[in-house]
């Protein structure tokens, strides 16, 4: 059975419904919808084995963005953010692409660098050319340590070794383990194979080994997402389909020359890509400082996303980033809303998760700058944000849309100005 995530109307749907609707999606069971519907479905005492010192469970809003098409297959994407506008414009920038044909993402095998720090060598370019001769030892060590990985296809596959020759401490080593982490993210596993090697990486080199870690720079685990947007598909009132598309290239041009403008253009990026990393239970936190750093890999921080027009002047987007998430091991097993947002994903493997999450960053930052290029982000954002405010001010359920529809006609939207028109309603 065929399934559409072009379903019009969605975000005006009682809540209920949407539930409905993504269960059938999705398959989802009684008692997954049933995760959905009770809001907090992570139990107090499950998250007091989680993590150290619990006190109580965070919630975070969790909403679906529907309309995505990626190589040609429909998805329906589960994201956790706390921030107004971000589901909606990620749904509506998907909209825009299907028109193009939809996105076209792929991604790398899953290979995550794990890292020796070796010191004290007497000659370091003599220590690099012994160890990387004797790299089938290592590698062969390595791979004693989780006959599963081996089984499943994956494991270390090969030694790189850098020479630091200037640093605080002096010259030093940076061994790099290359390991296929298959669906998992892989700290854990490239952890323990450093430490198993550690030993012998030291005695070939005559060295020290300090540090053992995984490093979060995953760049040699990409994704990279496309989308092709029809300049017809871009107009709106008072706007031609032309204008919006050039306003959107210089608006990159803007973010891949200028660091200020490019912190914000990447952060809008990462609107999407979190909101998917967290519902999925991945570590956003490892994703962001792996993202951020290959922005700066060329010694000076730019776009991670690049945007400009083909033969034909359609609008093109591309975006590349390292993405090591998982589908296996982590909280992707332990919470349970993370495994509902996995299945309504449908997803069959981490890359393909890479790919998708890839994808949902290349949509938020077509709908940030858009917004941008034309109306203003404070049009469409600061209606969504109305809302907030007016919850915030105390405005019972029934009085809510009231409230924020004086606050966009007076386009005063300020907290107090919620309490006051609360006020009057009284």
């Amino acid at each position: 059975m065929t399934h559409s995530s072009r379903i019009s109307g969605f975000f005006k749907m009682p809540r209920e419904q949407r539930v409905e609707a993504v269960q059938a999606f999705a398959g989802l069971s009684e008692a997954e919808a049933a995760l959905l519907r009770q809001g907090l479905a992570l139990p107090v005492e499950q998250a007091d084995r989680m993590i150290e010192n619990v006190v109580g469970v965070y919630g975070l809003p969790l909403g679906i963005a529907t309309n995505f098409q990626i190589n040609g297959r429909d998805y329906l994407v589960p994201m956790a953010i706390e921030e107004p506008s971000v589901v909606a414009g990620a749904s509506f920038a998907a909209r825009l692409v299907r028109e193009g044909g939809g996105f076209q993402a792929h991604s790398d095998a899953p290979l995550m660098i794990g890292q020796l720090q070796i010191l004290d060598v007497a000659d370091p370019w003599a220590a690099r050319f012994a160890l990387l001769a004797a790299k089938e030892r290592l590698i062969a060590l390595a791979n004693q340590q989780d006959p599963l990985m081996i089984r499943l296809g994956g494991g270390a596959r090969d030694v790189e070794v850098r020479v630091i020759e200037e640093s605080p401490v002096g010259p030093m080593l940076a061994l790099h383990l290359l390991y296929d982490a298959r669906d998992a993210m892989g700290a854990n596993t490239v952890n323990t194979a450093l430490e198993a090697i550690a030993p012998l990486a030291a005695e070939i080199s005559g060295g020290r080994v300090r540090l053992r870690i995984l490093s979060n720079l995953a760049d040699r685990r990409l994704a990279r997402a496309q989308a092709v947007v029809p300049v017809s598909a871009l107009a709106q009132e008072g706007y031609s389909g032309e204008d919006v598309a050039q306003g959107i290239v210089e608006a990159y041009a803007f973010a891949a020359s200028d660091p200020y403008r490019a912190a914000t253009h990447n952060k809008g990026i990462m609107n999407g890509i979190d909101a998917v990393v967290l519902a999925t239970g991945n570590d956003w936190r490892a994703i962001e400082a792996g993202a951020h750093a290959y922005a700066a890999r060329g010694g000076r921080y730019t776009s991670l996303s690049k945007w400009g027009r083909d033969a034909q002047g359609n609008l093109v987007g591309t975006l590349e980033l390292p993405m090591a998430v998982g589908t296996v091991g982590g909280a992707t097993k332990v919470h349970p809303l993370a495994q509902v947002a996995l299945k309504v994903l449908g997803v069959q493997s981490a890359r393909e998760l890479a790919e998708v999450v890839a994808v949902v960053g290349l949509a938020q930052n077509l709908a940030a700058i858009r917004a941008l290029a034309a109306e203003g982000i404070q049009r469409g954002h600061m209606a969504l944000h109305a809302r907030q405010l007016a919850i915030a001010a105390g405005a019972p359920p029934e009085r809510v849309d009231a409230v924020v529809a004086r606050m966009v006609a007076e386009k005063v939207i300020r907290l107090d100005r919620a309490q006051e028109i609360l006020r009057e309603m009284s």
